[in-house]
């Protein structure tokens, strides 16, 4: 990951040519557009050579050159982690909406948490030279900072509220989530907490949360270290962190599970050992998916403005193509949303 600097706002192109992917590489252009286009057609040491170039000049072919008269298409490029995550299917519905009434289409892009994937997104999305892109997330290879850098494209980073972003962002503070969730737990009477929360590596957006419940523990005096634990989204995932806690640490309490497929799995895992819930184990989750309020117990869980989110980024991208003015950074609020799975009697 490259390191945060602060960047100035964009306001045009720095587009790298072919002329000087081939001087870098020592080939005619010619050549680099074979190693490219028909790697089958140069030898080994060549294609190597103009891959080290494109690399470290942030070189994105224009697949599109020629075509039109603008270099640029009516689209804009998103990248998520995963299309199977509601809250990024609906960051991509308020995304639609504001663009799609501008008369701009989504070109859509999934990343699966790999920042090698990201860049290889960037650089295919780079290619069909959109009017802008939406990723998610300030944490990216340092090749996607080379690319984006020499691109001049706007773009706009979301879920996350970094100091410098790349170049505009709207987000929330996933650290002050977290750090509220377990002021929420200790107002609720609960002292021995855990958290389980997506792998972090790589991941800013779960590295905030992390950040945030330790601080919270320690600002509390509540018992360190907590156990903490990475696990995957999914429902049985959120089960077996559960069953490992219990049985490592059987003092806990509540647990915060930051992602609610996570608590959702575990809550159906306390039903299934006759757990009380919330008057052995408190369990709070996060992102307010639909199945918060129906599971039973109702979940307790931060709600974030998704859709919000995604009309926001689609709006300072329309502002900073039509040279309007526009901040760099929206920072939206979350909110508890206090429910049957924490509220025990006092």
């Amino acid at each position: 990951m490259a390191p945060r600097s602060k960047r100035a706002p964009r306001s045009g192109s720095n587009k790298v040519r072919i002329e000087e992917v081939a001087r870098r590489a020592g080939v005619s252009p010619i050549t680099v557009s074979r190693a490219l286009n028909t790697p089958e057609k140069v030898n080994e040491t060549t294609r190597v050579a103009v891959l080290k170039a494109v690399e470290e000049t942030g070189y994105i072919p224009n697949r599109l050159a020629g075509s039109l008269a603008s270099n640029r298409s009516k689209t804009v490029g998103v990248i998520v982690p995963t299309v199977t995550n509601s809250i990024f299917a609906d960051k991509i519905r308020g995304l639609g909406d504001v663009l799609s009434g501008a008369g701009y289409q989504i070109l859509l892009g999934q990343s699966g948490y790999s920042l090698d994937a990201e860049a290889d997104l960037v650089a295919a999305l780079l290619a069909q030279s959109p009017s802008g892109l939406v990723l998610t997330g300030s944490t990216h290879a340092h090749r996607t900072h080379v690319m984006l850098e020499r691109s001049g494209v706007p773009v706009v980073e979301t879920w996350t509220s970094a100091e410098f972003p790349i170049d505009m962002q709207v987000g929330f503070s996933n650290e002050a989530a977290a750090f509220a969730v377990v002021e929420h737990l200790v107002a609720a009477g609960y002292r021995d907490l855990a958290l389980v929360v997506a792998p972090v590596q790589d991941n800013d957006r779960a590295l905030g949360r992390l950040e945030g419940f330790r601080k919270a523990i320690a600002h509390f005096g509540l018992r360190q270290p907590a156990p903490e634990r990475e696990a995957a989204f999914s429902l049985r995932n959120g089960a077996e962190a559960l069953v490992n806690i219990l049985e490592t640490h059987p003092d806990t309490d509540a647990i915060f599970f930051a992602n609610d497929i996570l608590a959702a799995g575990a809550l159906l895992e306390c039903r299934r050992r006759n757990i009380a819930v919330p008057g052995r184990l408190g369990v709070a989750g996060f992102d307010d998916l639909e199945i918060a309020a129906e599971i039973v117990p109702s979940l307790t869980t931060v709600a974030v403005p998704r859709y919000e989110i995604g009309s926001r980024a689609a709006q300072m991208l329309l502002a900073r193509l039509d040279n309007a003015e526009t901040g760099r950074r929206v920072q939206l609020d979350f909110t508890i949303m206090e429910r049957e799975s924490t509220r025990r009697e006092r």
